[in-house]
């Protein structure tokens, strides 16, 4: 296994666009935690991916996309039967009614517990992520999740994790908050905002004060959130939300929120009517805060270039962020 400073761990997906008039699909790979990988790579970070595909021609090219971009896949594990399909209009946006998943039984999904040596796999890295549509997929897989933290742990590994939450997944008879907080307690870094903490954690917040609609209420809860959050998992010391208000098809008002043992950072605010496809753009968000802390920026310019990065997806088709960190840097 080649040495790498970042690994991944999620499930690797296609995603098709179809325009069924024209007879056209454009197709996509994609998945969370590749998102992530593929942003961290082509800014130079070396980061490995570890998912699971079934030993088939499509599977080597998905996989040789991800080499093309940097992405080592020489942890990835082969078997079972397909790779799963998300369908969703292009410019749309995951967290709302248009994605359609078409993933059961993917090789992904069906990782038994027990059965992988995850500390081999973890090699010598520094840092692991892991997000939370993993353990919403299915029981073992919030198992296999448990195991990989453990193991992170044991190695001393930075662990991050995303609360990005996909009410179409969950479907196995358990909430995410009877799931989460146990796996949580694992992370040095959690990423998400400020309702899917409440979802997921179980984190308070206040419905009232939020109707005012602010953003000046909207940091102060993130403030009380954050604080609630690094007060209940004593390993987490960084806390990150992302506020993202859309208006219209192509319309986003976008910043950030950084909590770092209790000093706050705010990002600059970003407002554009021209966004291209809003998918992945939570995923350069974490993949900006890896990277930006990995390079030991302080945390305003840490949460500068996370906004950023998230920011410039809009503006990118697919699932991989192309930007490069130069662009970034510009933006900012």
């Amino acid at each position: 296994m080649k040495p790498v400073k970042v690994i991944t761990f999620g499930e690797i997906l296609l995603r098709l666009s179809p325009q069924l008039a024209q007879n056209t699909a454009a197709v996509y790979v994609g998945g969370a935690e590749a998102n992530v990988a593929a942003a961290l790579a082509n800014w130079g970070t070396e980061v490995a991916y570890i998912s699971k595909v079934p030993e088939n021609g499509l599977s080597k090219d998905v996989l040789e996309q991800l080499s093309n971009r940097g992405i080592h896949t020489d942890r990835v594990l082969w078997g079972g039967a397909r790779i799963g399909i998300y369908y969703l209009a292009q410019g749309s946006d995951l967290k709302h009614a248009e994605v359609v998943y078409d993933r059961a039984w993917s090789s992904f999904s069906e990782i038994v517990p027990g059965t992988v040596d995850w500390d081999a796999l973890l090699g010598d890295a520094e840092w692991f992520h892991w997000s939370a549509i993993t353990p919403a997929l299915n029981p073992a897989a919030a198992e296999v999740c448990k195991e990989v933290l453990q193991a992170a742990t044991r190695k001393g590994m930075t662990i991050s994790t995303d609360l990005n939450y996909r009410s179409k997944l969950w479907q196995y008879g358990k909430k995410p908050v009877e799931v989460m907080p146990e796996l949580v307690q694992y992370c040095d870094v959690i990423m998400g905002n400020i309702w899917a903490a409440n979802n997921m954690l179980d984190t308070v917040l206040d419905t009232a004060a939020l109707e005012a609609n602010t953003k000046d209420i909207f940091l102060q809860q993130a403030e009380k959130v954050a604080a609630e959050i690094t007060a209940t998992y004593k390993r987490c010391k960084r806390v990150a939300f992302t506020f993202r208000f859309s208006h219209a098809a192509t319309h986003n008002l976008y910043y950030a929120f950084y909590y770092n043992e209790g000093q706050m950072s705010i990002s600059r605010e970003y407002d554009t009517n021209d966004v291209v496809d809003r998918v992945g753009s939570g995923d350069c968000f974490m993949a900006g805060l890896i990277h930006a802390q990995l390079q030991g920026l302080d945390d305003q310019q840490i949460i500068s270039f996370a906004a950023a990065a998230a920011y410039s997806k809009f503006f990118v088709k697919g699932d991989f962020n192309t930007t490069s960190e130069k662009e970034i840097i510009k933006l900012i």
